[in-house]
């Protein structure tokens, strides 16, 4: 009784999990980008961006429990083989990186 619930779940939930993916790292040509990398970093190694988007200003606390805002943007590359890759930056380091097609 349980194996069938599960299959279907399995088969149910999959073309959800197709529509976006997330990843720790994206490949520009020959080079490798991964969070935590500046956006010029990311400018030099995969070029300007298709579109990018201010999306406003997030409030961060530190470790000094002091409070500050950062600049949040998202920068989309592609469509690279029919793919559409969307990186997000927070206070000017990567955070996200997602695609779909």
């Amino acid at each position: 009784m349980l194996r069938p619930l599960l299959l279907a779940s399995i088969i149910l939930l999959s073309p959800l999990s197709q529509s976006a993916w997330a990843s720790s790292t994206m490949r520009c040509s020959i080079h490798l980008i991964s969070l935590s990398e500046k956006q010029h970093s990311v400018l030099s190694k995969c070029g300007q961006p298709a579109e990018q988007s201010f999306l406003g200003y997030k409030e961060v606390v530190n470790a000094y429990r002091h409070v500050h805002e950062v600049k949040v943007e998202e920068w989309v590359y592609g469509p690279r083989s029919g793919m559409y890759h969307y990186l997000r930056f927070e206070g000017g380091a990567l955070i996200k990186i997602s695609s779909s097609r």
